[in-house]
């Protein structure tokens, strides 16, 4: 196997009837949310859409994190963008990652989020997409964008979060891009349970095969009724709004190489409002 190949970075089992797991499998990059990793992810969400021996869907990382969010170092190649300038390169970057969200949010199948580590930015994003969030007591999760000197609002995470967990929590763990850990996500409802590392995904397959074992047209009504129900305003033009002011920042600042750079030199980040 070649570790370099995409088609590595995504892995699909079928642990039990009726049930599915997608792993992102690049652990030594915390599985971010390199175009080399989303776009096979979609590819295998729109398979898994149509095969209807699929009941129910448990989503993972591999190693010791969900998801790290945006890759730092290697962002990998964003497919269909030759001769594009680079503020639409930026669109369509982001248009990419947000059919990921888009395509979790829409597929036929129950999505349970085993969360087995870190879950952060994107990766969080990733997890609130899902229908259901079981995660390891390990875990924790952060809204990283404001420590990257950039919006928190990425991928829907403003819209998603607050109807996860109310509005005052979100707000705070938004704007100061603290790290939350199991147990108090639990104890907010940003995930059903906590529990312990070796038995998480056991969890998730019983839960999994639970949901399987009922009607489907009843499941998937359920799934649907349930975001709709949610959907006060478009998801979609939301997202609209939040991509374009993450794009603003990232383009007409410098403040996201200076966190990079920063991280690296293992110092405090100093933000400015121009290039």
């Amino acid at each position: 196997m070649n570790p370099q190949d995409p088609s590595d970075f995504v892995l699909v089992d079928r642990p039990r009837p009726d049930v599915a797991l997608v792993t992102l499998n690049r652990p030594e990059r915390m599985n971010s949310m390199a175009f080399d990793v989303m776009v096979p992810l979609k590819t295998v969400l729109d398979e898994l859409n149509s095969d209807n021996s699929v009941r129910a869907i448990v989503l993972t990382g591999a190693g010791r994190g969900f998801s790290s969010g945006a890759d730092h170092r290697s962002a990998g190649a964003v497919p269909h963008v030759d001769g594009l300038t680079r503020p639409t390169y930026a669109l369509r970057s982001m248009e990419v990652l947000d059919e990921v969200i888009l395509t979790l949010r829409k597929m036929h199948q129950p999505i349970i989020a085993a969360v087995n580590g870190a879950a952060i930015g994107g990766g969080l994003c990733l997890a609130l997409a899902c229908d259901i969030r079981l995660a390891s007591v390990d875990a924790y999760f952060r809204a990283a964008g404001i420590n990257n000197g950039l919006t928190a609002s990425e991928l829907g995470l403003s819209y998603l979060l607050p109807r996860a967990i109310g509005t005052s929590r979100a707000f705070e763990l938004m704007l100061t891009g603290r790290d939350l850990g199991a147990e108090e996500a639990e104890r907010i409802g940003l995930v059903s349970r906590a529990v312990p590392s070796a038995d998480l995904l056991d969890h998730c397959f019983e839960m999994a095969e639970g949901i399987a074992s009922f009607s489907r047209p009843g499941i998937e009504l359920t799934k649907r009724t349930l975001w709709s129900g949610l959907d006060a305003t478009s998801l979609e033009g939301h997202m609209q709004a939040e991509g374009l002011g993450q794009l603003y920042l990232r383009l007409l600042t410098a403040n996201f190489e200076e966190a990079v750079a920063a991280r690296a030199q293992k110092r405090a980040p100093v933000f400015t409002d121009d290039k």
